[in-house]
């Protein structure tokens, strides 16, 4: 028999104070080594703040304190170190926005100083050459027909000597002498990959001609000799391909190129990570396996892959092999842990702990089950499901999360939202609805354009599987996301009225055309194979923004944005709240000051957090308790 009972305000107050405290528990993430491998640089928001951390590598006896190297009051976002170990360089969150600065350091934390990028020019870091003795700065095109920059920069002199452009590329890499890059072009999942001759100003295309798809990752090394060719390019990519697979090519001066061939491949997941030695004899595999990782050491001679177990989590992130290939750095996490570095020995397999974290609270965590499902046509769908521990029996309230991107997917990571709902009693289903990466090639992209519709059809199917296996009453379901899943919220509001009781749409877009309009020119540029072209599919993007239907929005809905966001503007939230109370809807807004479209400070996310916890409580139980006197919650 199932009771529905309004959230007693204690348990959701305690559940708060989870939450809160489950932010505090500071990660460590984004590792980058020197060549010896004995320090490593990394990230962490132990102060609240991400910032730039130096710590010795010591596998046996007590582990040394990290120590901050300082460089301003804003997020750092990423580090690497030069291979001669006389620079870091560092992308920072400007104001804590979208548009990010490149900065370098001494090791010592002297010579701190800003290369490119301000509140108004975004810069973006790229690769050190292998030299270490240059690293590459792109500026992306800041309008129509304004192409991308990319340069190389002298971290001594903040000399800025240019080095390729054109309108969405990104260097993914360059060879150790400067003579070869690798250049990605092409809008988000229609991208191609060539190498750059930039002796002869020839470009050899790295995969079939014509064929298009994504490819995050590639490394230049010298090819072994069994492969032929001076030079090997290996490409983390799925153009062409079902899955994204290791693609090796050896390539040469004077235009030639050899035939790309498949290295590595699984039927059952996707290559998400590679990293090389510098001799280009052992490479780094990590694989995402339905959203769990799994790695491997592969030698480029003989082609055999060695798996490694004991991975002390179920997520992996940022691997970087060592020069030597001893060594493998890695940042893990799961549902009960928080992002924590790891140190693997390439030889013994053995695993050590790099970095610590602060002890959790007392009290178990949820370990989301995995859960399948299928769409209205059919398609299989996949989620993660985080029980509430006082719902293990009969239905009660529950949320739909929805992730960005499209292109993102949702994991088994350390999430204190997901486990703050669950502490006050709702169960958290976070699924992977068509669009979401990690999948293939084909799934990842059966959300384009029209395919749009088919993503909405999704999300009701997840709610109607809460349903359908008793987790979940019919009228206690809110839908909530961020980014794109904030706007897959507001549509699922705004087109299917009557399915969810309540909405929490945080940086999500309200309306496609505005959002093309404001947002930053690339992001907008990169995003046409998504969504559709601001001009040539402008019917369609009207048609399916929630604004043009947000009188069709009758519960009670949060809204959340970040002060600097210009990847998904600020007015994006403010139309849609605007809209809202003009027809005396229930509407909540958050803005969060300092942050833009990712939150990233420590009091920003507590906010949020306890704003959204008792939120989705009130309006969850208004709903069980309207539905009983006959009407609907306001």
């Amino acid at each position: 028999m199932t009771t529905y009972l309004d959230a007693d305000p204690a348990v959701v107050e305690d559940a708060v104070a989870l939450g809160d405290a489950l932010v505090d528990a500071w990660g460590s993430w984004g590792p980058n080594m020197t060549p010896d491998a004995r320090q490593v640089a990394f990230i962490s928001d132990r102060s609240g703040v991400p910032q730039l951390y130096i710590k010795d590598v010591v596998l046996d006896g007590p582990r040394p304190v990290a120590r901050h190297v300082k460089l301003s009051d804003d997020p750092v976002v990423s580090v690497r170190w030069a291979a001669d170990s006389g620079w870091l360089t560092c992308e920072v969150a400007t104001d804590g926005g979208v548009r990010t600065s490149v900065w370098v350091v001494r090791p010592d934390g002297s010579d701190a100083r800003r290369i490119a990028g301000d509140a108004t020019t975004h810069a973006e870091l790229g690769p050190w050459t292998r030299s270490g003795h240059r690293f590459v700065v792109t500026f992306p095109g800041a309008a129509e027909g304004v192409p991308t920059r990319c340069f190389l920069a002298d971290p001594a002199t903040g000399r800025l000597d240019p080095l390729a452009e054109g309108e969405l590329i990104r260097v993914l890499d360059v060879s150790l002498e400067e003579r070869f890059i690798v250049i990605r072009d092409g809008t988000r999942g229609q991208q191609y990959v060539v190498v750059v001759d930039r002796l002869t100003d020839e470009a050899l295309s790295v995969l079939p001609q014509g064929a298009t798809g994504s490819t995050e990752v590639a490394l230049i090394r010298p090819a072994p000799a069994e492969h032929g060719g001076p030079v090997y390019v290996y490409l983390a990519s799925d153009v062409g391909l079902p899955r994204r697979q290791l693609i090796g090519l050896p390539f040469g001066p004077n235009g030639w190129r050899g035939e790309p061939r498949t290295l590595a491949a699984r039927d059952d997941a996707e290559l998400e990570f590679i990293d090389a030695d510098d001799a280009g004899r052992l490479l780094l595999l990590v694989w995402n396996v339905a959203g769990r990782s799994e790695l491997e050491l592969m030698d480029t001679a003989t082609g055999g892959r060695t798996p490694i177990s004991g991975l002390p989590g179920l997520v992996a992130a940022d691997p970087v092999l060592s020069r030597d290939g001893s060594s493998v750095v890695l940042g893990v996490e799961g549902p009960t842990r928080p992002r924590e570095l790891w140190h693997l020995d390439t030889t013994t397999h053995a695993w050590t702990r790099v970095s610590s974290s602060p002890p959790l609270p007392a009290r178990r965590l949820v370990v989301p089950a995995p859960a399948t499902f299928a769409g209205q046509d059919g398609l299989p769908l996949t989620g993660w499901l985080y029980r509430a521990p006082s719902r293990l029996k009969g239905t009660g309230p529950a949320v739909l999360w929805l992730h960005g991107g499209p292109e993102a997917q949702e994991r088994p990571t350390f999430d204190p939202e997901h486990q703050a709902l669950a502490a006050a009693g709702i169960t958290v289903f976070a699924p992977n609805i068509r669009g979401s990466s990690g999948f293939g090639r084909e799934f990842v992209h059966a959300d384009d354009l029209h395919g749009r519709y088919d993503a909405f059809a999704d999300v009701l199917a997840a709610a109607q599987h809460l349903v359908d296996t008793g987790v979940a009453d019919a009228d206690r379901i809110a839908v909530t996301g961020r980014s794109y899943g904030g706007y897959l919220t507001l549509a699922s509001l705004a087109f299917s009225p009557g399915v969810f009781a309540a909405g929490v749409d945080i940086c999500g877009m309200s309306d496609l055309v505005t959002f093309y309009r404001d947002t930053d020119p690339w992001i907008g540029a990169a995003a046409v194979s998504k969504y559709g072209h601001p001009e040539r599919d402008r019917a369609l993007l009207e048609e399916i923004s929630p604004l043009r239907a947000a009188d069709a929005v009758d519960v009670p809905l949060l809204v959340v944005h970040g002060e600097h966001d210009t990847n998904v503007p600020i007015g994006e939230a403010h139309q849609i709240v605007l809209a809202l109370r003009e027809q005396d809807r229930t509407v909540q807004y958050l803005e969060l000051e300092g942050e833009g479209h990712d939150f990233r400070r420590a009091d920003a996310r507590k906010r949020l957090l306890g704003t959204m916890v008792r939120f989705l409580a009130r309006a969850l139980s208004r709903a069980r308790e309207a539905d009983r006197v006959g009407g609907r919650a306001e």
